[in-house]
């Protein structure tokens, strides 16, 4: 009897279009605008930024929209210092910023820090470290379209 198989590699190239919905589709036209929205949810008041359209946490819809301030701190972070395809040359750092008026935070790359050495990269990316949204010159609505520098 032949060996039997327990994996197959595959590679996958494909382009998808997703559909965005009201939630997704007004924050990302938003950001064309250079602008970051969140909703609120009506039963424990947090401010969802990126917006879902229900609360994680009371299972609600959520309601209104909340434009939050483009600064906000380091909720967590990373360094990363391996290539990974679809991503930057490394060594980049991304984090989980909570902005001023959220209540949640949002993922995305950090810039304009040195992070030749890991350790003092580490203490300038700190949890509590305030940052601020930086716009590209010509947003899209993507969540590629900004990143977060040191205040």
């Amino acid at each position: 009897m032949d060996e039997k198989i327990t994996s197959l590699t595959q590679r996958w190239d494909i382009t998808y279009t997703h559909a965005t919905g009201e939630t997704a589709g007004r924050f990302f036209s938003e950001l064309r605008n250079r602008k970051v929205f969140g909703r609120r949810c009506p039963s424990c008041k947090r401010v969802l930024a990126p917006p879902r359209t229900f609360c994680d946490r009371c299972y609600v819809a959520t309601t209104d929209w909340v434009e939050v301030r483009q600064e906000g701190v380091i909720e967590a972070f990373t360094s990363v210092y391996r290539a990974f395809k679809s991503y930057p040359e490394p060594p980049y750092a991304l984090a989980y910023v909570k902005l001023d008026g959220a209540d949640t935070a949002m993922l995305n790359f950090v810039k304009g820090v040195d992070l030749s050495d890991p350790k003092a990269a580490a203490e300038k990316l700190k949890i509590g470290t305030r940052v601020k949204l930086v716009f590209k010159d010509h947003p899209e609505g993507r969540v590629t379209d900004f990143w977060y520098v040191l205040v």
